[in-house]
């Protein structure tokens, strides 16, 4: 019996409410917070003037300052059709010498665009280049190319011809670029030269060996040397070459100083669709949330805050896209929708607690109880946005050059939409609410008005009637 009672008190104690309120607690950030978030937020509408200004003003001047090369937004060729090329360089390259050998080939220098691809932290220099092409069907026409060509091979065949200049004059001239070269050329050229001598034996045999080896120094170059040889002589490290063969290669080969890694390429129309549709999927998504606010919480303050809030974070974060340059691609659409919701979602929460307070407090003006709403639901914003700039940030540092425009639109996102929803919806819904209020108040006055000049007229009326009947009774 001891043993059953020691053991249901342990249990009780475990159970009680002091402890559980103590475990509610330590997930708790911020103990009773009591911050005057309101009475800061002139300071922050400033900030985001400012940011919005400086957006604006980038945007006009790269508009007007009569450079064709210039941009109000860095368009990647998802919106604006062309090729992009991923060239890869032994090297640190010459910006200046690339861009120079490019244009001799007939590309415009104004439409010609290099964008070295930064390096991560804890990666190696990559020494890689993005060169993004104008479409090049009317480049084709002009040389008098068929006008079925496929854009990519066009863009991937200017550029190849242009990365050849690069070579050493007299390497190329007796000498096949190993970098350069595809899996098919590379076994047209080895069953040319057929070090192997396999040509006298069986039919067929120089093919199946020549193509069986065309795919291991291509995959190889591509897996095991990060697309790019160094020298011939690296391909003794792959196992299985023979040594006439490997003579071969050394003698009708060299390594060149790039090489191509991808190429793609989009159509004018296609990138105008997409550019166009980019911008209908994110008003429609503003005007839904902004109509699903407004009739979940009975009110057009709410949601028109959160939506100016919304709007705010992503003219924000386009601003500072524009300032910077970096790309506007499908994967920034992406982000931006992401925003949207990440957004959204944190103003609901706080417009929800002021709901619930104006139930239940309705003597309490609406700005403290919107303050006070801020304030309890403080640590939750910090554990939830503060995960989610640790994401973010991963993104920004070990993402790549490919995710560069989604993970930085993230990490802006996430720090810009955090205070918006305290210092631009909190505060616009309480504009909206006021001028309801005071809408609400003149219009009753005005009606009132009427009303009570009737009321006081009538007692008068009365008095007047009843003192004249009382006349007539007295002289009766």
């Amino acid at each position: 019996m001891t043993a059953k009672v020691d053991k249901t008190s342990e249990l009780k104690s475990v159970s009680s409410p002091a402890n559980t309120s103590a475990r509610g607690i330590m997930i708790q950030i911020f103990k009773d917070a009591n911050y005057d978030f309101l009475g800061k937020k002139r300071l922050f509408i400033g900030f985001s003037l400012l940011f919005l200004f400086a957006g604006a003003l980038s945007i006009a001047w790269r508009v007007s300052d009569g450079d064709p090369s210039t941009h109000a937004f860095n368009l990647g060729i998802d919106f604006t059709g062309g090729t992009l090329i991923n060239v890869k360089f032994k090297e640190p390259p010459d910006l200046v010498r690339l861009r120079s050998v490019i244009e001799r080939q007939g590309i415009e220098s104004s439409k010609i665009t290099l964008q070295p691809i930064s390096e991560r932290v804890g990666q190696e220099s990559k020494n890689e280049i993005f060169i993004r092409l104008p479409t090049m069907l009317p480049v084709a026409r002009q040389a008098g190319q068929a006008e079925t060509a496929d854009e990519t091979d066009i863009g991937k065949q200017k550029i190849l011809a242009a990365l050849k200049e690069l070579n050493d004059t007299n390497a190329a001239r007796y000498k096949t670029d190993l970098n350069l070269i595809g899996r098919n050329a590379l076994n047209e050229k080895l069953a040319e030269l057929d070090p192997l001598n396999l040509r006298a034996g069986k039919a067929g045999a120089a093919e199946r060996v020549y193509g069986g080896v065309s795919v291991r120094l291509i995959d190889y170059r591509e897996r095991e040397r990060g697309g790019i040889f160094g020298s011939v002589a690296e391909i003794k490290n792959l196992d299985g070459v023979e040594p006439k063969l490997l003579a071969a290669l050394e003698e009708h080969f060299f390594a060149g100083v790039a090489a191509v890694r991808s190429a793609e390429a989009v159509s004018p129309q296609i990138g105008a669709d997409l550019r166009n549709r980019a911008v209908y999927v994110t008003l429609a998504a503003c005007a839904g949330m902004l109509i699903y606010v407004a009739v979940r919480f009975k009110s057009w303050g709410y949601g028109l805050g959160a939506v100016v809030a919304v709007f705010h974070d992503v003219l924000v974060t386009l601003g500072i896209f524009s300032i910077m340059q970096w790309e506007v691609d499908l994967n920034l659409v992406g982000a931006l929708l992401s925003l949207v919701g990440f957004s959204m979602n944190d103003t609901i929460v706080i417009f929800d607690r002021v709901r619930e307070k104006r139930v239940l407090k309705r003597r309490e003006a609406l700005d403290f109880l919107t303050n006070r709403s801020i304030n309890e639901t403080l640590s939750r914003t910090a554990l939830t946005n503060g995960t989610a700039f640790l994401c973010a940030l991963s993104l920004v540092l070990f993402g790549g050059e490919v995710l560069k425009g989604f993970s930085w639109a993230l990490l802006i996102g996430v720090l810009v939409g955090t205070y918006s929803t305290l210092y631009i919806a909190s505060p616009f819904m309480l504009w909206w609410e006021a001028r309801k209020t005071r809408a609400r108040t003149s219009s009753e006055a005005e009606t009132g008005a009427p009303s009570a000049a009737g009321r006081s007229a009538a007692p008068a009326l009365n008095n007047e009637a009843t003192t004249g009947t009382g006349k007539k009774r007295k002289g009766a």
